[in-house]
């Protein structure tokens, strides 16, 4: 077992660069740069940033705080109170809250001194800057889950496959897959995990964008999987074989056969309107039983070209 991560050795790394460098700058409460460090240290560049940001902002605000309250009112448990009962709701309002935690130790170094001097302000700026920039630094490089997320959509995608596959031999047969139910796990479960390995690369890009190639795709296969458990419900009643039942297998599994992540759909959609064409010409059903057979197979036909509609609009988002 690896005990010591990735992430753990970072941390450690930056304390001691923080510390090190907050003590050749001769800055009181050295330690607190290393601190900082700790808590700016996160598993996304993103994060890293926007923590970054919120702390030094609510480290002015703190401060600010600090130097009213305390010229008028004095230092005391109580004036110290005061601080963090304004210093707090502003944070949350501000939407800077990632720094109340570590600027009100900063504050409690001025209540110690009993001072509000522009040296020891500096200073408690100086150890802020010191832990986040060294964070920062440290945060630039992060391992790549690339690969890991490819292997996850391929996986994705055999599984669609496998799951059409076996609902192109349910349409024929009658009979459900008795891994049904198995697959319909298995696919959400990889679905939602290649979902955080998608937006965990999205927020180690250097360009933070709310679009991601990887994103996009995971969300278009979560919209798949929508209309797949929809396609599931209409086997409970088709229980009557038609030639058109045989041609909408055999559609299905030229459909399994093309599911990948280049796929744009277009043949697909234009064979359903051909089939849908030629159906047109089919002798009405003569019984109730039949009617309502042949209006489960046509909505399951219209299921299968919202599926296809949505990898089409994903590649028509992404085409070069």
């Amino acid at each position: 077992m690896n005990l010591i991560g990735y992430r753990t050795l970072k941390t450690a790394i930056g304390v001691v660069i923080a510390m090190y460098l907050a003590n050749l700058l001769s800055l009181e409460y050295y330690t607190a740069a290393g601190v900082i460090v700790i808590l700016s240290i996160q598993n996304t560049r993103k994060l890293s940033y926007n923590f970054a940001f919120q702390r030094i902002i609510a480290c002015l605000i703190s401060l600010f705080l600090a130097v009213i309250v305390f010229f008028f009112l004095g230092y005391s448990p109580i004036t110290f109170g005061i601080v963090i009962l304004l210093f707090i709701p502003i944070s949350v309002k501000l939407k800077v809250a990632e720094g109340i935690v570590v600027n009100s130790v900063l504050v409690s170094h001025l209540l110690i001194e009993e001072s509000i001097s522009s040296s020891l302000l500096f200073n408690e700026i100086g150890l802020m800057l010191i832990g986040v920039l060294v964070a920062l630094f440290l945060n630039l490089y992060m391992p790549s889950n690339e690969k890991v997320l490819k292997e996850n959509i391929e996986f994705v995608d055999l599984k669609i496959k496998e799951i059409l596959v076996d609902m192109s031999k349910s349409l024929k047969e009658h009979a459900v897959s008795v891994k049904e139910e198995e697959n319909f796990r298995i696919l959400e479960e990889r679905l939602k995990l290649a979902e955080n390995l998608a937006y965990t690369n999205m927020s180690n890009n250097f360009v933070f964008t709310k679009e991601n190639y990887y994103v996009t795709y995971i969300e278009t296969r979560n919209q798949q999987f929508i209309i797949l458990k929809r396609i599931r419900e209409h086997f409970e009643r088709l229980f009557m074989t038609y030639s058109v039942t045989h041609v909408i297998s055999d559609y299905t599994l030229e459909i399994s056969n093309a599911i990948n992540e280049r796929n744009n759909a277009d043949y697909l959609l234009e064979k359903l309107n051909n089939l849908r064409t030629s159906f047109k010409v089919l002798n009405l059903p003569t019984t109730r039983e039949e009617f309502e057979n042949r209006a489960m197979l046509f909505q399951y036909l219209n299921d299968l070209e919202m599926f296809l509609n949505i990898k089409k609009s994903f590649h028509q988002k992404y085409k070069n």
